[in-house]
């Protein structure tokens, strides 16, 4: 639908994303004021390098752009779309309406792609600016319990069966490995980020050389000079009308691998809950079921899981989008582009949030951890039985040598735990 129009409220549907998860400043990053105020921008930064570099461009002309930036008449926009059936010039007219001494140089030379190209890059890069501090308070969150718990022994599990000890730290210490990986990830994608620049229509800049008269020291100057004030530090130097869609593929892997992570730790809190040995925080009001009251649902981790499990298949538009953009671009791409990139972002804002909440209040039961390893510590104790057995001479690996050396030692727990020990051996 055209942009402005107003579809709110209860009678019409919402992404749950914006009403119910993401954060505020995640959702205005990605909101409709913040984008056609940015695409404004940029018609302004482009009409004051212009101006530096010679084209009849007066100051008049550059103030009223400059105070006319926040004006956006979103109802006359959605109507000039409705009538243009194109996004961006509707927002030509509409900003060349109330600037009416600058109308005649507002997007001169550029393309659609200037616009929206640029803002978009703009627009990842402030969400992963306030994506990388949540990532961080949690890394933060977790280091603080791992050293809290470093000491307290629990039992490992590998198959989700009783392996060796570790500790609760240790343990945690295996997500905090895998945060900081995102982070770093995360860090590398947002600061490799590049401007589209000043292309043109097909990526050779031949609209500005036209305008400048054949100059092309001035029309670097201009891509240069605009990818500065966008506060870029380099501009893609090959573009064709687009940049590259591969950066979105990178932009959203990132964010799939920082899902898994997420994924990962919230399933383990979940299984964990299971054997009453953690949960996470459980309000003073909450309410586990409807229907059992007992209950004390990890709702918060499985909102995590659940969540997690949508960014990690949104990668899957970026990588098909780049496959099939034909030449120097097709448009088949706008309209996925417009859903995947915002629901990336907010998703993984979401699931940063929710999981700083848990960090912050996970409740550790040493009295049942403690029992679970007594359950289990003769079994445990088999491993070094049997290396202590080889050095005195022993074949770990003949039966006769189990069972005369070492089920004997087994035998005062047998009426305990009978079934467990017969799997076991």
């Amino acid at each position: 639908m055209a942009a402005g129009d107003d579809r709110g409220g209860h009678d019409s549907y919402r992404s749950p994303l914006a009403s119910r998860y993401a954060s505020p400043e995640m959702c205005f990053v990605f909101s409709d004021r913040y984008k056609f105020r940015t695409w404004r921008q940029l018609w302004l930064w482009l009409a004051e390098a212009e101006q530096t570099l010679g084209l009849p461009i007066t100051d008049e002309q550059i103030q009223e752009m400059r105070s006319n930036l926040d004006n956006i008449d979103f109802k006359m926009a959605a109507e000039q779309e409705k009538r243009l059936r194109h996004d961006v010039m509707a927002h030509v007219h509409t900003f060349a309406h109330c600037c009416p001494k600058a109308a005649g140089i507002v997007h001169l030379g550029a393309t659609s792609c200037y616009v929206g190209d640029n803002t978009d890059l703009i627009i990842l890069r402030n969400a992963f600016d306030l994506l990388l501090p949540k990532l961080a308070r949690v890394v933060s969150r977790l280091a603080d319990f791992a050293k809290e718990r470093a000491d307290l022994p629990t039992l490992g599990f590998t198959h989700f069966q009783p392996a060796q000890l570790t500790t609760v730290g240790k343990r945690c210490c295996l997500w905090i490995q895998d945060l900081c990986m995102d982070f770093q990830n995360l860090k590398r994608v947002r600061d490799d980020l590049r401007f589209r620049g000043v292309k043109g229509t097909t990526g050779t800049q031949a609209s500005f050389l036209q305008l400048f008269e054949g100059d092309d020291q001035k029309v670097e100057q201009l891509d240069k000079m605009v990818t500065e004030k966008a506060g870029f530090k380099r501009a893609f130097i090959i573009t064709g009308q687009t940049y590259t869609r591969k950066v979105d593929i990178e932009v959203l892997s990132v964010l799939a691998s920082l899902g898994a992570s997420v994924h990962k730790i919230c399933t383990d809190i979940r299984l964990l809950a299971n054997l009453k040995e953690m949960e996470e925080p459980f309000e003073k009001q909450q309410i586990g079921s409807s229907a059992m009251p007992y209950k004390r649902n990890p709702m918060r981790s499985e909102r995590c899981c659940s969540l997690a499990r949508h960014l990690m298949t949104l990668v899957m538009d970026p990588l098909q989008t780049a496959s099939v953009q034909w030449f120097e671009r097709t448009l088949d791409d706008s309209a996925s582009r417009r859903i995947y990139l915002a629901e990336a972002f907010l998703t993984a804002d979401t699931i940063l949030n929710t999981l700083q909440n848990i960090s912050e209040g996970l409740v550790v039961y040493p009295k049942v951890i403690e029992r679970h390893i007594q359950q289990e510590l003769p079994f445990m104790a088999t491993e070094n039985i049997i290396m202590a057995m080889v050095k005195a001479g022993g074949n770990r690996q003949v039966q006769r040598f189990l069972e005369e050396e070492v089920y004997p030692l087994l035998k005062p727990y047998e009426n305990v735990m009978k079934v467990k020990a017969e799997l076991y051996l």
